[in-house]
């Protein structure tokens, strides 16, 4: 079944931040940083400390985060929350990419990655969405 989370993109103080957010929700906090993910080797140096993915649960509140990691892209503020769709079956993940993709800016088409599908657009109305499965 496909989930619609809430996805933070933060500016190299992600682990602080979703620690701040535990405080204030409780749950479980579950953090990645660049350099023990199987990214690591292509990243650049100055972004193996930052998180890479960030995860926190409490019954029914879930959030998504990261730091922002595309070095060929400004991160704006303003544009740093996402909605995140995950899980269910590559090919209702691929249904819902194309539905959404019409007249959107495709910034990452969905694709196989180390981690699953990941994809990734801001929609015709300016509503940015990242969408991810297991393979």
């Amino acid at each position: 079944m496909t989930t619609l989370t809430p996805y933070l993109l933060f500016d190299g103080n992600c682990h602080q931040a979703m620690e701040f957010y535990r405080t204030c929700f409780g749950g479980q906090l579950k953090v990645m940083k660049v350099k023990d993910s199987p990214a690591k080797d292509r990243m650049p140096a100055d972004q193996l400390e930052k998180t890479i993915n960030a995860r926190l649960t409490n019954g029914n509140l879930e959030v998504s985060a990261s730091d922002w990691l595309r070095p060929d892209r400004e991160r704006i503020p303003g544009n740093t929350v996402c909605l995140y769709l995950s899980g269910g079956k590559p090919q209702e993940l691929k249904v819902l990419f194309e539905r959404l993709s019409e007249g959107a800016d495709v910034t990452d088409p969905l694709t196989e990655q180390f981690f699953g599908f990941y994809g990734a657009l801001n929609d015709k109305f300016g509503v940015r969405w990242m969408f991810q499965t297991a393979i």
